[in-house]
């Protein structure tokens, strides 16, 4: 990766957004080299991290409901003493991250708020461990979601201001495969520790140790991360804009061996407009807002309320919990190769379509899951359900980071991003309620319901977003 490139100070600036096509079209020319690539790599271990301590809430959930710190079931619907309110404390926290943190992004930039976040998470995680109580618990559950929804917004826009425009697909792809990881890791950690104690301390907080231990060991790694160009311009700062990207351009040219070419004609709709916040709910972008708004309203009941409830659900059958957390395992080890497989076509198939075709296996292979006892059945469709999940989680992250104007594309993503924060809170209640008057059949009918008017959504109403330029999509 070389040296670190740094922000420079004290440099004067332009108007906001000058010069941003002309940059974008720059940093779209680069193609796939080696050292974009290892951008985007340092990018997902950041968000590795985040992935596995926010996918250890269903790994851990049987230690914390065995050690009586939980209970799986509660009297009052809204109570904060059961896994619904953990599960609330995660998602209340993700959504206060999306819909109120955005702006820091926006404001001070993707390299600092990518750190902040890291490093909020990561000790959230580690103090969460010495919690006795449920109250405490919760609390800084909700602290380590609150730096882990900063996180994921931050990559999204880092990583689609950052890549050319023929591989950004490939790049969220990549991303997703990586930050995919960490369910498996959690799974395995939660199989391996959760039915056990160690030195007289609970499996379920070594589990915990384990993603905060490693998230600060990569903490140093945020040095070798340049600022968004593109950010940058919109911002004004042309003149730090143009030295980093002039770095940039010189490590893409001496690893390609001969000159970049020359940059496509910018193909921006004039007049170029600086983003506002309340640009996303104007006449162009209104519609974007609420289509995606939607989408995100579904896919938590359909996707976050599978992966965060499946061991549950599977004790609820009659499995035990240690084969419960096996069979768990099993299926995740699937999980990152729906995202490596996109890789194949990310880039080459219109990505509202792959959206909608995840969608629906999601829909028709979780009634298959809700419906079977044998682990024969109930291993491989869940690992299909975990790989279709996969694939709709690194295409809509591509997706609405495409949508919305550079200087406030997180605050914009944060806002669409945030309801499904909003549904997730409520999700896990209703949820509760269900599996406790009905069974788990009668969740995977909501599952499932959700995922198809979800796959209507983007098909009607989805833009197209192929080998187009941020700057052509969102100006």
């Amino acid at each position: 990766m070389g040296d670190a490139i740094g922000k420079p100070k004290g440099k004067a600036r332009s108007p906001l957004g000058d010069g941003l096509p002309e940059i974008g079209a720059r940093l779209d020319r680069m193609g796939s080299s080696r050292y974009i690539w290892g951008l985007v790599a340092l990018l997902a271990f950041g968000g590795l991290f985040e992935s596995y301590l926010l996918s250890t809430g269903g790994g851990i959930a049987p230690g914390l409901i065995k050690s009586g710190l939980l209970t799986s079931h509660t009297k009052e619907f809204f109570s904060m003493k059961g896994f619904a309110g953990f599960s609330a404390a995660t998602f209340t926290g993700l959504l206060l991250a999306s819909s109120c943190f955005g702006v820091l992004a926006d404001r001070f930039g993707r390299r600092a708020i990518f750190t902040f976040a890291l490093l909020l998470f990561s000790v959230s995680g580690l103090i969460m461990v010495f919690q006795t109580t449920a109250n405490g618990l919760i609390f800084w559950r909700f602290m380590v979601a609150l730096g882990a929804g900063i996180e994921v917004i931050t990559i999204d826009a880092y990583i689609s201001e950052l890549m050319p425009r023929d591989a950004r697909g490939r790049a969220f792809a990549f991303n997703n495969a990586i930050h995919s990881c960490g369910k498996p890791l959690a799974a395995l950690a939660a199989f391996a520790l959760v039915p056990y104690a160690f030195f007289g301390i609970d499996g379920w907080r070594w589990v915990v140790v384990l993603g905060s231990v490693g998230a600060i060991v990569i903490w140093p790694l945020r040095r070798l991360i340049p600022e968004s160009p593109r950010w940058l311009a919109a911002h004004g700062r042309r003149e730090e804009a143009e030295e980093i990207l002039t770095v940039m351009e010189a490590r893409v040219e001496k690893e390609r061996g001969e000159p970049l070419p020359a940059p496509r004609p910018v193909t921006h709709r004039p007049p170029h407009i600086v983003g506002r916040y309340v640009q996303i709910f104007s006449r162009e972008y209104l519609p974007r807002t609420v289509m995606l708004s939607v989408f995100h309203i579904l896919q938590a009941i359909g996707l976050f309320g599978f992966v965060n409830w499946m061991p549950t659900f599977l004790v609820e059958q009659g499995v035990s919990v240690k084969h419960s957390l096996g069979y768990t395992f099993g299926m995740a080890l699937a999980t990152p190769l729906g995202p490596l497989a996109c890789m194949a076509f990310a880039d080459k198939v219109e990505r509202k379509w792959q959206i909608v075709a995840s969608a629906l296996v999601i829909a028709l292979v979780g009634l298959v899951f809700a419906n079977s006892r044998d682990p024969m059945v109930i291993v491989p469709a869940g690992a299909i359900e975990l790989l279709a999940a996969s694939v709709l989680n690194y295409s809509f992250h591509a997706y609405q980071a495409e949508l919305f104007p550079t200087r406030i594309r997180v605050q914009a993503v944060g806002f669409v991003y945030s309801w499904s924060r909003v549904s997730a809170v409520f999700t896990g209640f209703l949820i509760a309620f269900m599996l406790r008057e009905y069974g788990v059949p009668a969740v995977f009918v909501l599952f499932t319901g959700s995922m198809v008017v979800l796959a209507l959504f983007i098909a009607i109403w989805g833009p197209k977003t192929q080998d187009r330029s941020l700057e052509t999509l969102s100006p």
